[in-house]
């Protein structure tokens, strides 16, 4: 019986990693290859109607000359002008139409589409696309409805998703078994289509996908309702008409342990749900990202301030100090204002876009760098794999990032020096400049800078010790989304473009900082560019002495 509640396989993915939606910088290039096709196709189009006009020409011609001669047949054709031009017609021109006609005009359109097509996004960017839309919907506690019309926060280009777009949000949902977002999104897809909504998709088929949905987060009089109305519309369907038997015999078999024992009658209805989370501070991560849960108080609020800083007397900051406010005061965050400028930030990413691969963390048993999957930006993030050590691409952290060293422009050795400046700490030990752009619904879930005692070699192969500080500067404004948001504490801190913030993550005894730990929280709308700077213990002996009390 149950082999009728399995639905046809999805199709298989290609094993290309284009990974574009990991990157919104390298997705404005699909715009441009888009434009050029668009213009191929009306070149194309263009071509065809001009081809049509001749046809049409001939055939009106034609049309006339048939309709007077076939009326008086002799008559015409007894002008020997009429019958010469006849003979040519058949023998010759209409070899001519046919040739013609024949004449396939569409070479120089597929052949450009041929070339570009290397370059398109593959199953797994579109994928990557879907998923990141369903993280957003729950980071955000956006409703499909809502996605659906595009009723988003500080959007400029508004859009809407149709009935087949939502469908296959629902099917990207269902080949991971994630039942909860197939239900939502197949709902959505079902209620466009009741709104009369034009569109070529099957009522049956989203039923189908929508009543199995149920039926596995545990709510068997759902499920029987949905397929129900699936045989009203299709009374032949195979297996809607065995789920149906199926849910009849379970719902019979469930009322019987009901009435003889009823906590064995409870086992259905309880499975509803997000899945599963492998991140236990999901719940208080997801909050703050939509400025919910802020753990600071009017009494410790008071104590934070604004200020001209001179970087203790740094030659380049006395004539001219930068801005200085306090974000946080546990641990303790500051914000740089006016700290690189537009020109630089140009510069920046214009040396890392041609650069961007999927974020790479460090491993923290090898310290080999791995892709993060947790990181959702450019260079698509790595990280050191904890059994390896090898850097590996990180799921949690969905962005694309590039290394820019200090010779490489002057641009990047002025910001290495500006910071120096700033903090009083020594450049010459710290890890080179990271630019990173977040692609849809890009983000950095919860994690540390610094390696914890159980990842002694996490830096091994930089001879540099630890991570003393982060800086990081923001190049783009965020329309909606995107923040630092720091779980243990309750701190978020707002994208701003040229402005940086920076914090320790040792104590001074070179403890982890705990309190650290912090996320990028999901790009809801926008494009966010950042770029960071980890700064490392070797250098800072006499700069930042060492203090014997293990959290000072």
């Amino acid at each position: 019986m149950k082999i009728h509640l399995v639905l046809p396989l999805l199709g298989l993915f290609s094993c290309a990693h284009a990974d574009f939606f990991t990157s919104i910088g390298h997705m404005t290039d699909l715009l441009n290859t888009e434009k050029d096709l668009v213009t191929s196709l009306k070149d194309y189009i263009k071509a065809e109607e001009q081809k049509l006009a001749q046809i049409k020409k001939w055939a009106d011609k034609l049309d006339h000359l048939t309709d007077t001669a076939t009326k008086d047949p002799e008559g015409f054709l007894g002008h020997p002008v009429n019958a010469f031009k006849l003979m040519k017609r058949l023998n010759t021109e209409w070899v001519k139409l046919e040739n013609l006609i024949l004449k396939d005009i569409s070479d120089g359109f597929i052949s450009n589409l041929t070339i570009q097509r290397q370059y398109f996004p593959n199953d797994e960017d579109q994928t990557g696309a879907a998923k990141a839309l369903l993280r957003l919907q729950d980071t955000y506690n956006l409703d499909t409805d809502t996605i659906s019309k595009g009723n988003l926060p500080g959007v400029k280009h508004k859009t809407s998703l149709t009935a087949e777009d939502c469908f296959d949000l629902g099917k990207t949902a269902y080949t991971d078994a994630d039942y909860y977002h197939t239900e939502l999104w197949m709902e959505q897809a079902l209620s466009q289509l009741d709104a009369g909504e034009e569109s070529s998709l099957d009522k049956v088929m989203v039923l189908d996908y929508l009543s199995y949905a149920v039926y596995q987060q545990g709510d068997l009089d759902k499920a029987l309702t949905l397929t129900k109305l699936l045989l009203e519309l299709d009374p032949e369907h195979q297996r809607g008409n065995g789920n149906l038997r199926y849910f009849e015999y379970i719902m019979s078999k469930e009322s019987n342990k009901s009435s003889s024992s009823p906590s064995e009658g409870a086992e259905l209805g309880t499975r509803k749900g997000r899945p599963k989370d492998h991140l236990p501070e999901r719940q208080k991560y997801e909050k703050l990202c939509r400025g919910e849960g802020v753990k600071m108080t009017s009494r410790r609020q008071k104590r934070l301030f604004c200020r001209y800083f001179d970087g203790n007397k740094d030659p380049l900051l006395i004539l001219s100090p930068t801005k200085q406010e306090d974000e946080w005061d546990k641990p303790r965050i500051v914000r740089y204002h006016d700290i690189i400028s537009d020109e630089e930030i140009s510069k920046v990413k214009e040396l890392a876009k041609p650069r961007l691969r999927r974020a790479t963390i460090s491993n923290p048993i090898t310290g080999v760098l791995e892709t993060a999957q947790y990181r959702i930006s450019k260079r698509r993030a790595t990280v050191h794999d904890p059994q390896t050590g090898k850097l590996t691409t990180a799921q949690y952290r969905v962005s694309k990032s590039a290394w820019l060293s200090a010779y490489e422009d002057p641009v990047v050795a002025r910001l290495n020096r500006r910071i120096e400046g700033v903090t009083g700490l020594d450049m010459s030990t710290a890890e080179e400049l990271q630019v990173a752009n977040y692609g849809m619904g890009g983000q950095y879930e919860p994690h540390f800078d610094f390696a914890r005692k159980d990842e002694p070699d996490a830096f091994k192969e930089l001879g540099t010790g630890n991570r003393v500080a982060t800086w990081l500067f923001y190049m783009s404004d965020v329309e909606a989304g995107g923040a630092t948001v720091f779980p243990e504490v309750g701190a978020a801190v707002y994208p701003k473009k040229g402005t940086a913030v920076f914090w320790y993550n040792l104590f001074e005894s070179g403890e982890g900082d705990y309190s650290t730990r912090h996320a990028a929280c999901p790009v809801l709308v926008g494009n966010k560019w950042v770029s960071n700077k980890w700064i490392h213990e070797r250098g800072q002996e006499f700069r930042r002495p060492c203090n014997l009390s293990e959290l000072e």
